[in-house]
């Protein structure tokens, strides 16, 4: 599986999960996706800490599991 060019933002994530982003937002968003995502230690903890109905939490939390998690660096950062 080759490794996502791509740091995907909270509001991404939550927004691709609900099925919200427009038709060619979700078929990008399923390239990605099906590489390894990537996300920042800060859009885990947005992420995991929005306020989801106990069956959406899992999603989420699944997610974040099959996720890269970057740690706070000047690299993410900038």
């Amino acid at each position: 599986m080759e490794q996502s060019k791509y740091l995907i933002d909270t509001n991404v994530v939550i927004d691709y999960l609900g099925r919200n982003l427009p038709v060619n937002g979700m078929l990008f968003m399923d390239s990605i996706i099906d590489a390894i995502p990537n996300v920042s230690v800060v859009t885990k903890i947005e992420v995991l800490g929005f306020n989801a109905p106990d069956e959406h939490y899992n999603l989420l939390s699944d997610f974040m599991n099959d996720a890269t998690i970057y740690d706070l660096s000047d690299d993410v950062v900038n």
